[in-house]
């Protein structure tokens, strides 16, 4: 690993008077900004690929792509129904009506049944029992569906073309991902997961982790999007034994969680911070995007999480490539004040700094700090910020843990440093006085 940012130059005007040297602390955010954002991309469209991913490379902006695993070539788990045979849930639609007890499973085996237009009657009921919670009319939704199906309705499906080109392959992603991009996990094949049983809910989750495990490896393990943005209890609380972070619900007690459809006011939160969600779709006026930008850089404690999904024409809601190219260079624009970083980089240093002690003492011309946090989940693993007061005839310091050394100079009477938790003691000597 290397460590060309173990220390940057703070940027502050003013030290703050009588500062105790040697006093140490957690900056709110990475390298001392005042906010954050993070880029999301939702299904893995293909000009998100070829179109979004180059404009935010040319800006130095990394982003997170919620991938449908089963959708990309050369993947090992496709869509398919865990349980008995179906035909046998068939023969039963015929005289048991679906009701609370059977519901789930008819849901999830509905669209698996060999035949095209099915799947369509689950994403309804699903619609349905997660955002009406409409119990009875998703119970009739999944009724019709079977009805039909005894009926003959729906003709055999056929197989898709092996060589489609509409989809990212994962040699692509892999490359991808080389660039600082986090690819995670939008499930196996997009269901409402409010509606599937255990053993289906658990295959989507599990086999879509463990599919981006084998091609992308254990970094890239760390997040999930259940789809439609899904805020069912049962859903959520399954994707999060499986996945350290869900977009779909943060339960930190030091998080204020705005969704995408909350209108609430993100600054007139009191909690330590705010992941603040906005999805941009087509008609979205820039100036209000923008506006989102300035929010988050104004305030100390607000999460910009911004989730995209169609581009150029493809997929839901899209954008065009030139509103991307508008819209990144403008959050390119404020770096100076807000940190741009992956979905799961943002809510590692968060849960890092919030579960973290710092302590440090001087002795003769060197301080010392000793950086810990309590967390035993080995995925933890990025730098904190620390912010130190030296003393006022110190024009510039060396950093030093273990093998990892900086030189930097001073601004304002104190230095902004990286320095890895539960790791070597931290010494900062002066090479400079004045």
């Amino acid at each position: 690993m290397t460590w060309k940012s173990l220390a940057i130059v703070s940027l502050c005007l003013a030290a703050p008077a009588l500062a105790q040297v040697g006093h140490t602390e957690i900056a709110k955010w990475q390298y001392g900004k005042t906010g954050a954002v993070s880029l999301t991309l939702d299904d893995g469209s293909i000009n998100q690929f070829r179109v979004a991913a180059p404009i935010m490379d040319s800006l130095g902006l990394p982003a997170t792509f919620f991938v449908i695993t089963g959708e990309i070539p050369g993947s090992r788990y496709h869509g398919t129904f865990v349980g008995r045979p179906t035909q046998a849930i068939i023969q039963e639609t015929a005289t048991v009506p679906t009701n609370k007890d059977n519901l789930f499973e008819r849901a999830s085996a509905i669209g698996f049944l060999g035949l095209q237009g099915t799947l369509a009657f689950h994403t309804r009921a699903g619609s349905i029992y997660d955002e009406n919670h409409d119990v009875t009319k998703a119970c009739q939704v999944i009724d019709d569906a079977y009805a039909k199906v005894r009926q003959g309705a729906f003709p055999p499906r056929t197989e898709p073309s092996a060589a489609n080109q509409n989809h990212v392959t994962w040699d692509e992603i892999s490359e991808l991902a080389k660039h600082g991009h986090e690819f995670a996990s939008h499930s196996v094949t997009h269901p409402r997961l409010a509606v599937l049983d255990d053993a289906n809910l658990i295959y989507e989750l599990e086999r879509s982790r463990e599919e981006i495990l084998n091609h992308l490896g254990f970094k890239h393990t760390f997040s999930v999007e259940c789809p439609y943005g899904t805020e069912n209890q049962r859903a959520v609380a399954f994707a999060l034994e499986r996945y350290q972070l869900a977009r779909n619900f943060m339960p930190d007690v030091f998080v204020d969680d705005v969704d995408r459809a909350s209108q609430r006011d993100p600054t007139e939160s009191h909690k330590e911070y705010v992941r603040w969600q906005r999805g941009p779709v087509t008609a979205t006026p820039m100036n209000l995007m923008k506006s989102w930008v300035d929010t988050t850089a104004a305030h100390e404690n607000i999460w910009l999480v911004l989730v995209f999904h169609g581009v150029d024409g493809i997929g839901w809601q899209p954008r065009t490539s030139a509103d991307l190219k508008d819209y990144f260079s403008y959050i390119k624009s404020k770096e100076d004040r807000v940190w741009v970083a992956t979905f799961q980089d943002v809510a590692k240093y968060m849960r890092e700094r919030t579960h973290a002690t710092v302590e440090s003492y001087k002795y003769g011309n060197v301080i010392s700090v000793v950086l810990q946090d309590n967390l035993k989940d080995v995925s933890y693993d990025l730098p904190l910020t620390l912010k130190t007061n030296v003393a006022a005839n110190w024009t510039a310091v060396r950093i030093r843990q273990g093998d990892r050394v900086a030189n930097i100079q001073v601004a304002g009477g104190y230095v902004h440093y990286q320095a890895l938790p539960n790791a070597e003691t931290i010494t900062i000597t002066p090479i400079e006085v004045k």
